[in-house]
Order: structure tokens, then C-alpha cells, then sequence
């Protein structure tokens, strides 16, 4: 198991946890200023989880929506996936879009998002003239198919 250094930037910030051992993704915390704090209807608003991570070389921190807050409470990262960097060091924040037309409450502790640190493949972009041919070719939406 890789590990990742994260640090504390505020005393009240939980450790990211998994609710389950073969959860993807561990959840994200709200630290709060107040007890809670709102999100009024069709607005946006960073979301302090009092964490910087040191997340490896090659890998990146994919901050997605939690699927209860999504489907119950119309609340998700308004960029719909954050991205954080191996070379960023500051406080990850949530951007929490509230799609409904109620005003939505976020209480300090609450989980708001979910992480899945993941590899990538750094590549170099060559210009060329020609690519590969494929089946597909150029097709666009819905070229292949739907069943």
C-alpha cells in the first residue's frame, strides 16, 4: 500500500478514511468556521477540509462527489472532478455546487467528497501528420453504438 503524507492545517481537520476496505475513494471532511455552514440554492462554495497532501510523483488525488450527497442532497464539486497535483502543496478545498432550490447545510465533520489517488501517464505531445488507423476512425458521440 502507497502511503501519502498529508498534513494538518487546521486542529479540527480529520484524516481522509474508507468507509469500507474496498472503498476507491477515501472521504473528505468539512472544517468549518461554524458549526455549519450554507449553500444557498444554484450557488457555489469552497468547502476547507484543513488538509495539504503529499501525494507521490506520477500519481494525482481525484477529489469526486460523494454519492449520497449527489443523489440525496443535489450537492457535488461544482468542476465535477478536482485534480490535485503531486507538486501541489496547499489546503485541498471542495467546491460544492447545491443544484437544488433549497438551501443546503454543511455541518463542520461532515464527509463532502471522496479522493482516489490514481497513476497517470505523463506524455510527451509529438505533432505528427498521420495517426494510426483504427476501427472507429474519427466517429464521434454515439459511433459506437449503443448496445
Amino acid at each position: 500500500m502507497e502511503k501519502v503524507k498529508i498534513k494538518k492545517l487546521n486542529p479540527n481537520a480529520k484524516i481522509p478514511a474508507r468507509a469500507t476496505e474496498g472503498s476507491a475513494g477515501a472521504d473528505l471532511y468539512a472544517v468549518c468556521e461554524t458549526e455549519s455552514v450554507e449553500i444557498v440554492p444554484h450557488e457555489t462554495m469552497l468547502i476547507h477540509t484543513g488538509l495539504a497532501f503529499e501525494i507521490p510523483d506520477g500519481f494525482a488525488g481525484l477529489v469526486f462527489a460523494r454519492s449520497s450527497l449527489g443523489t440525496k442532497r443535489g450537492l457535488a464539486p461544482a468542476n465535477k472532478v478536482g485534480v490535485i497535483d503531486s507538486d501541489y502543496r496547499g489546503e485541498v478545498m471542495v467546491s460544492l455546487h447545491n443544484h437544488t432550490n433549497t438551501v443546503q447545510q454543511i455541518e463542520n465533520g461532515e464527509r463532502i467528497a471522496q479522493m482516489v489517488i490514481v497513476p497517470f501517464l505523463k506524455a510527451d505531445f509529438i505533432l505528427s501528420d498521420e495517426l494510426d488507423e483504427t476501427d472507429r476512425g474519427a466517429g464521434g458521440f454515439g459511433s459506437s453504438g449503443k448496445k
